[in-house]
């Protein structure tokens, strides 16, 4: 059995606010190793219960956070950018399951650190219907016809999962205060949970569905002020709904989709605000 995981930084157990998640703060290397830590005890679980295959692609900003050197030996880890399929690197139909680790909310909900790709982002839609990076991601696993068995982060993206997934396992660990502070599990704490968790969601896998995309996805991006718009408008095939700052894209199908979000936002980043 081949297992994938993706691990962003954000639900990471202890990760308060930015000065974890950037690499220029002083946190930043702390946060490194306890991500690295947090996908062992999920890998640990895994092969325990019987997986023979395991790829890790490190998911959060430039995607070169884990440390390999403290990865476990048996694992492949995909790391670093750029990545055509992002967060979902690597993943193909040959995988029982997908699980999400350190995931948090999308933008404009509570949750630590709670956003959609960049801070640009108001909303992605696909079909009218609002996701997140989770389940933008959820979809991509989708196409290839592969469940989403366990999403760990904190309270706010563990709900976001079971509405999004059925019989999704979930791991919280960490309640958020604010988008900046938590109440949070101690690593080790954490650590048993994880373990737990992961066994219980490969235990769960039959019950779990893959999330079917729909099949000539629109994407629509509501971004936060025209220029970011424009920007992002610049990408081929795209229209700005007028009197709004929403850019709207026609998929072929999710993955198309999935590469035209990635480069609308890497443009709506050039936006300067000075």
């Amino acid at each position: 059995m081949k297992l994938y995981l993706s691990v962003d930084m954000e639900g990471i157990t202890g990760i308060p606010d930015y000065t974890y998640i950037d690499s220029s703060q002083h946190n930043y290397e702390r946060a490194r190793r306890i991500m690295t830590e947090e996908t062992n005890y999920v890998i640990d679980a895994a092969y325990q219960f019987g997986c023979k295959e395991i790829l890790v692609n490190d998911s959060h900003s430039k995607m070169n956070n884990i440390l390999i050197d403290e990865l476990h030996p048996e694992a492949a880890l995909i790391t670093g950018d750029v990545k055509p399929l992002s967060m979902m690197q690597g993943l193909d139909g040959s995988y029982a399951g997908v699980m999400f680790i350190g995931y948090h909310a999308r933008a404009g909900q509570p949750g630590v650190l709670s956003h959609s790709m960049i801070h640009a982002v108001r909303n992605f839609y696909i079909n009218d219907h609002v996701i997140g990076e989770m389940g933008f991601n959820a979809y991509v696993a989708g196409y290839f016809g592969v469940p989403v068995l366990l999403v760990a982060g904190d309270n706010h993206a563990g709900r976001e999962a079971e509405e999004l997934i059925p019989n999704v396992t979930t791991a919280v660990v960490k309640e958020t205060i604010s988008r900046s502070a938590v109440k949070s599990m101690s690593p080790v704490k954490a650590g048993e949970l994880l373990k737990g968790k992961a066994s219980e969601a490969l235990e769960n896998r039959q019950r779990v569905k893959p999330l079917i995309p729909p099949s000539e996805p629109v994407l629509k991006i509501e971004f936060n002020n025209h220029g970011q718009a424009e920007w992002a408008n610049l990408m081929p095939k795209t229209e700005i709904i007028p009197g709004t700052t929403i850019v709207k894209y026609e998929a072929a199908d999710i993955l198309e989709a999935y590469k035209a979000m990635l480069v609308m936002t890497e443009l709506a980043m050039h936006t300067a605000f000075s």
